[in-house]
């Protein structure tokens, strides 16, 4: 099915307010990502409260100001605006065990759980429920990642704009129009990154056997596949328009693609690949 993506932007200050009160549950690399990206945006580390069972994670948020608790008490008037579920698919149901009563208030759930629907937090919080999913990838990490995002009915487009701005302060957004391309945005850009080491891996491998010096393949790799991906980035034309200026007929590179795009080559790869991960998402969501 191909992708009705009906948004794709970088947010902008929410209608909700600068600082609407954010309950980060999970505090580990995506959710520390978040944080880091809205204190970069200028959001005061007072409008957000994480909660994490470890230790180590409480005291990574309180280093960069965020109050943590190892669990959610729920108390009158103290309701977020935004609970952004960041927690282990695993962990999940007891996470919205405790968080369920907010469910009944304006409170709007984003989840990054991986392979959770709407319909699986909806069983847990009820139909009512305003609820965002999203899909963010790796790159986030550094600000550079992607997110896709699809909401319930429930959801207002206040809420909607909240959860974009959120998520957005770790790279650019795109909406989906269904829930179902959902598994192949993971397939694509979830799982993608991999796919890109696996190249950069291989890259370097490769120069090495050619002769270059391990840590010279390392750099190579590393340089060419960031400055391609900026390069075309950047480009108004299309990657198969790009790979052809550069591919001069009997050269080194057409000798390169002779053998990257021969039978069973990298294209026929890619596609099995992506086709894979999203069956196994699939498969991931029904559990």
């Amino acid at each position: 099915m191909a992708s009705a993506i009906i948004a794709a932007r970088v947010g902008e200050e929410t209608a909700l307010g600068r600082d609407p009160q954010v309950l980060l549950v999970g505090f580990g690399n995506m959710g520390q990502a978040l944080v880091r990206g809205w204190l970069a945006r200028g959001r005061a580390a007072g409008s957000i409260r994480a909660v994490d069972p470890a230790p180590a994670a409480r005291a990574a948020a309180g280093a960069l100001g965020v109050a943590a608790s190892e669990r959610f008490a729920a108390s009158p008037g103290a309701a977020p605006d935004v609970v952004v579920l960041a927690v282990k698919p695993n962990q999940i149901a007891t996470a919205l065990s405790e968080l369920a009563p907010l469910a009944r208030g304006a409170t709007v759930f984003l989840s990054i759980v991986a392979g959770k629907t709407i319909a699986q937090l909806e069983a847990a919080l009820g139909a009512r429920a305003a609820i965002v999913r999203a899909m963010p990838n790796t790159p986030a990490a550094i600000g550079q990642g992607i997110t896709a995002l699809v909401a319930n009915g429930a959801a207002t487009a206040a809420q909607r704009e909240l959860c974009e701005q959120l998520v957005a302060a770790v790279g650019a957004t795109v909406w989906l129009a269904d829930e179902r391309d959902m598994d192949a945005v993971t397939a694509l850009s979830g799982s993608g990154p991999a796919y890109v080491f696996l190249l950069i891996e291989c890259l370097e491998r490769a120069g090495a056997e050619a002769g270059l010096a391990p840590e010279l393949a390392r750099r190579l790799a590393l340089a060419t596949v960031a400055g391609a991906g900026a390069y075309a980035a950047a480009a108004a034309e299309p990657a198969a328009e790009l790979r052809r200026r550069v591919t001069s007929p009997g050269g080194t590179t057409q000798a390169a693609l002779d053998v990257l795009g021969g039978e069973h080559g990298l294209a026929d790869l890619i596609s099995r690949a992506v086709r894979a991960a999203a069956k196994r998402s699939r498969e991931l969501s029904a559990v």
